[in-house]
C-alpha cells in the first residue's frame, strides 16, 4: 500500500537524508570559508604586518560583499529553480576562495575576500530557503540542527588542519584545500541533487524589484530582518580576534589552538542535533531563550580571562559555543516560519543581505574597539563582551515578539 505523507512523520525519506547531507557539506565550506580567518588571525597579524583594524577590514570585506550580493539576488531568488541558483554562486564561491588561496599580499586578500563574499554569502539563504521547501515547520528543527553540525565539524576538522596546514606549510593552504573539497561537491549537487521549482508554482511579480519593495515593506517581514541584524552582529565581534586573545591574554601557546577549536566542535556536534529536537518538541522560543542564556554567561566569563590553564580555556570556550549553537538553530528555525511561500526565497536573500552587512559593521565596531600592545596582549576585549551580551539580551525581546507573529499564522 503506498505510504500517506503525514507532515508530522517522525522519519525522513532517503532523498531527504541525501538532501540533509549535502547541504551539510556545502555549509560546511563555507562556514569553513569564513571561519578559518579566526584561527589564522594571529598568524595574518604577523605575516602581512597588518593592525588589528586592517584585520576587521578583511572580515568585513566578506560580509559587505555578501550583503550586498544578497540583497541584489533577494527580488530574483524566487523566480529561479533553487537547483540553478545553488550551482551558480556555489560556483562562484569556489573561484573567490581559489584567489584568497593565491593573494599575495592584504591588498589582494582584501580584493579576494570581497569576491569570495559576493558569491558565498548568498549561500545560508539559498539553503535555508530549500530546507524550507523539502521539510514542513514540525521537522524543520531537527533538519537545522544537522545542518548546523557544519558549524561544529569545520571546528573539528577543518579549523585544525587549516591551522596545521598555515603553520607547517602557508597561509594560503587552507583555501586551497577547501577549493579541493568543494570541486568534489560541486560534482554531486550537478549529478544528483533534483530540481527544487516547486515555488515557481506560486504567482510572481514580474518586477523583482517590486517583490523585494514589497517584501521590505511587510511589517512581518520587518520584524523578523530586525530580528536578524542582531542576532549575528555578536559573533562577528568576538570570533574574528578569538585566537590573538587566546594567544596573547590567555597564554595559550598557538600549536594548542586547534585542540581548543575541536573539543567546542565536538561538543557542539553533539548538542545541535539534541537543540533541533529540543526546538521542535520543547518549544523553539524555550530552547532559544535557554541558550542565549547560556551563551552570555560564558561570553562573559571568557572575555574577561587573564592568563588561564588550557583545560580551562577549553572547557570555558566549549560551554560558550554550545550556548551559541543552540539559540542559533532554535531562532533560524522560528525564522523559517515567518515568510509566506511565494516570498521564502526573497525573505531569506534579504535576512542573509542583512545578516553580513551587520556582521560587517560589528566586525569594524571589534577592529575599533580592540587593539594589539606590542607585547601581543589584545585591549579591551572584555570590553566587546559586555556589548555582545546587551545585544543577546536585546535579541531575545525581538524574538518573543517574532514567536508571537508565528504563532499568529500568516
Amino acid at each position: 500500500m503506498k505510504r500517506v505523507h503525514n507532515p508530522k512523520d517522525a522519519s525522513f525519506s532517503g532523498y531527504q537524508k541525501f538532501a540533509i547531507a549535502l547541504l551539510a557539506i556545502i555549509q560546511f565550506t563555507v562556514v569553513l570559508d569564513f571561519m578559518v580567518l579566526s584561527p589564522l588571525g594571529a598568524i595574518l597579524l604577523q605575516e602581512l604586518s597588518i593592525t588589528t583594524e586592517q584585520f576587521g577590514h578583511v572580515v568585513s570585506a566578506y560580509a559587505f560583499s555578501a550583503g550586498i550580493s544578497a540583497f541584489l539576488a533577494a527580488g530574483f531568488a524566487d523566480r529561479f529553480d533553487r537547483k540553478r541558483m545553488l550551482l551558480f554562486f556555489y560556483g562562484g564561491f569556489i573561484v573567490g576562495t581559489l584567489f584568497c588561496g593565491l593573494a599575495p599580499n592584504y591588498e589582494t586578500l582584501l580584493i579576494a575576500r570581497t569576491l569570495t563574499g559576493f558569491f558565498g554569502g548568498v549561500m545560508s539563504s539559498i539553503g535555508f530557503a530549500i530546507v524550507t521547501d523539502l521539510f514542513p515547520l514540525e521537522k524543520r528543527g531537527r533538519v537545522l540542527g544537522f545542518v548546523q553540525m557544519a558549524f561544529s565539524a569545520s571546528q573539528i576538522f577543518g579549523l585544525p588542519i587549516g591551522l596545521l596546514l598555515a603553520t607547517h606549510f602557508d597561509w594560503h593552504m587552507p583555501f586551497l584545500a577547501i577549493v579541493a573539497l568543494s570541486l568534489v561537491v560541486i560534482v554531486l549537487i550537478i549529478c544528483f541533487m533534483r530540481p527544487i521549482n516547486a515555488h515557481l508554482e506560486q504567482p510572481q511579480m514580474r518586477n523583482p524589484f517590486r517583490k523585494l519593495g514589497k517584501a521590505l515593506a511587510n511589517r512581518r517581514y520587518l520584524q523578523g530582518f530586525a530580528t536578524v541584524t542582531l542576532l549575528s552582529s555578536g559573533g562577528y565581534m568576538l570570533m574574528p580576534f578569538a585566537s590573538a586573545f587566546a594567544v596573547g591574554n590567555l597564554k595559550i601557546e598557538l600549536d594548542s589552538l586547534p585542540l581548543m577549536y575541536m573539543v567546542a566542535g565536538a561538543c557542539t556536534l553533539v548538542t545541535g542535533p539534541i537543540a533541533g529536537r529540543l526546538a521542535d518538541s520543547l518549544g523553539r522560543l524555550q530552547v532559544f531563550l535557554i541558550g542565549s542564556t547560556l551563551a552570555m554567561v560564558f561570553i562573559l566569563i571568557f572575555t574577561h580571562l587573564g592568563p588561564t590553564p588550557l583545560w580551562l580555556v577549553i572547557a570555558l570556550n566549549a560551554f560558550l559555543y554550545i550556548g551559541v549553537s543552540t539559540r542559533m538553530i532554535a531562532a533560524q528555525t522560528l525564522l523559517t516560519a515567518v515568510p509566506a511561500p511565494a516570498d521564502r526565497g526573497t525573505c531569506m536573500s534579504v535576512n542573509s543581505s542583512i545578516q553580513q552587512a551587520a556582521g560587517g559593521f560589528a566586525a569594524i565596531i571589534a577592529g575599533l574597539v580592540v587593539a594589539q600592545s606590542p607585547d601581543g596582549t589584545l585591549e579591551r576585549y572584555g570590553t566587546l563582551g559586555y556589548i555582545v551580551s546587551g545585544i543577546i539580551i536585546a535579541t531575545a525581546l525581538l524574538v518573543l515578539n517574532i514567536n508571537r507573529v508565528v504563532r499568529q499564522g500568516y
